[in-house]
């Protein structure tokens, strides 16, 4: 059996397994106050371009997204969203949960268009009654998106002005930012997207971690952050744990290589599907590849894969998700097409 539910299904990365046996009978202080979180610390700044940059070390992904967007809101305000965005879709009402509304906006691809955000924090002010309703109060995507699109330089700098703007953070979620950035389609670095928002995360359980994502913002914008990350038990006290990952993953690029892998995976996968006469159910460039099957053929697939319906289960077809990640084999991707 076969696995492409998801690319958080294995451990870690083995380098990233050996540095924590290693270093495993080691006593540091607690909290990331230690000196492998430093290290990560100036590694992901180096990585960013930017020395000034305020680097945070958090558990996971659902408790980082609740955590950011409550730091960067006051209490009437929520945050605009796409309508298939991981925070209005896959999060249980995390983000509701702490006092915040999501605001949606239509997607395209899995995308925000610039002009209809433009648009909507326009209308909200042109009603008169707008001081007894819910503020936009932030922008949240995510790189890529939930359906593995990702946006170019111009839709990020397009989205940036409006926020800018409009005055207020534009946020983004890296869950898989290592093959967002590491496709073909991508036309900027880490650098390039991190000057071009306010906070953004760099995934690490997706790309290569045990556990653990990372936090990037710009000074000032995330005021008194570590008592509310506390608040909502995304604190780790063994923090050393996390310093340790991401020291690893940005050593000597090995981040963006095995992210790279996946990717190069995928599109393996996508040509074989495209060559049995299959036609993706929407273009993605990175690690997740969605297709409509019939039934029959996804059930004689799941005889042997594991894979994710992408939504309820249809009448005849059914749309379906497959996901490479840094420790997905060619081997398993031929055998895939190959039973297909």
């Amino acid at each position: 059996m076969f696995h492409f539910d998801t690319d958080y299904m294995e451990g870690a990365h083995p380098a990233v397994m050996q540095r924590l046996v290693e270093t495993n009978m080691e006593q540091t202080p607690g909290y990331g106050t230690d000196h492998y979180c430093d290290k990560a610390r100036g590694l992901i700044r180096q990585a960013c371009g930017d020395e000034t940059l305020d680097v945070y070390f958090l558990v996971g992904g659902t408790q980082t997204n609740s955590t950011i967007i409550d730091a960067l809101l006051s209490h009437h305000e929520g945050v605009v969203a796409a309508e298939t965005g991981h925070i209005n879709v896959h999060e249980s009402g995390a983000i509701e949960s702490f006092g915040h509304k999501v605001l949606t906006l239509p997607s395209h691809a899995g995308k925000v268009d610039a002009h209809e955000l433009a648009q909507f924090i326009s209308d909200f002010y042109a009603d008169e009654t707008y001081e007894h309703m819910v503020a936009p109060g932030m922008l949240y995507i995510s790189y890529p998106t939930e359906y593995g699109t990702i946006y170019s330089k111009q839709e990020l700098q397009q989205l940036k002005s409006v926020c800018q703007k409009a005055q207020i953070p534009f946020f983004i979620d890296g869950a898989r930012l290592g093959y967002g950035l590491s496709c073909d389609a991508a036309d900027l670095t880490l650098s390039e997207l991190t000057s071009l928002c306010d906070v953004l995360y760099i995934g690490g359980t997706k790309v290569g971690a045990l556990f653990g994502e990372c936090v990037v913002a710009h000074p000032g914008q995330l005021k008194h952050f570590t008592p509310l990350v506390k608040q909502h038990g995304a604190l780790l006290a063994k923090g050393r744990l996390l310093g340790i990952q991401f020291e690893v993953l940005f050593t000597d690029n090995l981040y963006f290589r095995i992210a790279r892998h996946a990717v190069e995976q995928a599109m393996l996968l996508k040509q074989g599907f495209i060559s049995k006469g299959y036609q993706p159910f929407i273009d993605s460039p990175t690690n997740q590849q969605f297709f409509t099957l019939p039934n029959e053929v996804m059930d004689r697939l799941a005889q042997h894969h594991t894979f994710e319906m992408w939504g309820k289960r249809g009448d005849t077809h059914t749309t379906v998700r497959f996901v490479t990640s840094w420790a997905t084999k060619r081997e398993q991707v031929e055998a895939l097409i190959a039973d297909l």
